[in-house]
């Protein structure tokens, strides 16, 4: 409370003091606020750039990890398939010594198959043709000997069924096995493009931090300064409101002490019955009131 040996010129100049310190904190703080709220907006921004890009980066790294393991499978099966096929390639290796053997053996240059073709044209071209009977004949005896010599080749023709069997068989497997082996490559290549999006995504989101730091240290000394202030007003403003209630009430102790003196002086002037003016009407009735 306000002692009653306060000198009134030294409160009073208080009072403008303060009041003036009250409407500067109040300016202070309304451009501080504008100033913070500005930054705050940029540091928004900020956020939602790089939650866009940290979103980005969890979609692609499980697309990846997804990729990465069905390389994973198709290499398995892959090299499932390779092994298949050296079994293949072993197989066909064994039958193709089987019948270079036989080969060599019964002295024969035609292939079981070749002597087939040839006794076929043999026999066509007897049953279509009119030939002198001598020559039919000798055409007869070539094509017993001939089937006489495949008779003999009976092994041979099973080991050229065996090899051309085995080597469909191997080159089957060698196909399917090349297959998976480009949907490995065109996999493994799609999972390095995500791997290398996620890594740019990384340098763009260090790229926007470093950028975020100079307006985030602003908003930080702003918040701290709107505090300061606040604080500052808060400190203020009861000392105002205790002083501004003085002045409110010595004014209206000096209005009410106006009053009673105009009262006298048209109480006075109606004893007398002189005539009131306006101001003196004024005054009564404000009296009245």
């Amino acid at each position: 409370m306000l002692s009653e040996m306060n000198d009134p010129a030294e409160l009073k100049k208080e009072y403008e003091l303060k009041k003036k310190e009250v409407q500067q904190l109040r300016q202070q703080l309304n451009s501080t606020h504008q100033e913070k709220e500005t930054y705050y907006r940029q540091l928004t921004t900020f956020r939602d750039k790089l939650r866009s890009k940290i979103e980005r980066i969890e979609s692609l790294k499980k697309e990846r990890n997804d990729l990465t393991s069905e390389v994973k499978k198709l290499k398995e099966e892959r090299n499932k398939l390779n092994e298949e096929a050296q079994e293949r390639k072993k197989i066909l290796q064994t039958v193709d010594q089987k019948k270079e053997v036989l080969t060599e053996k019964m002295e024969v240059q035609e292939s079981p198959g070749r002597l087939k073709s040839q006794i076929a044209k043999l026999e066509e071209k007897i049953e279509t043709e009119v030939i002198p009977f001598e020559k039919e004949k000798g055409l007869r005896k070539q094509i017993k000997e001939l089937k006489a010599q495949l008779k003999k080749l009976d092994g041979l023709d099973i080991a050229w069924k065996e090899h051309n069997t085995a080597a469909a068989n191997f080159s089957e497997k060698r196909r399917v096995a090349q297959e998976f082996h480009q949907q490995v490559q065109v996999k493994a290549d799609v999972s390095q493009n995500k791997h290398e999006e996620i890594s740019g995504l990384y340098d763009e989101i260090k790229a926007l931090r470093n950028e975020q730091k100079a307006p985030l240290e602003k908003y930080k000394q702003l918040k701290t300064q709107f505090a300061e202030k606040k604080k500052a007003l808060e400190e203020l403003l009861p000392r105002l409101t205790e002083l501004s209630k003085v002045f409110h009430e010595n004014e209206e102790k000096s209005y009410q002490s106006i009053l009673r003196e105009k009262t006298a002086e048209v109480q006075e002037k109606i004893k007398k019955r002189q005539k009131l003016s306006t101001r003196d009407i004024l005054a009564f009735q404000a009296t009245k009131e």
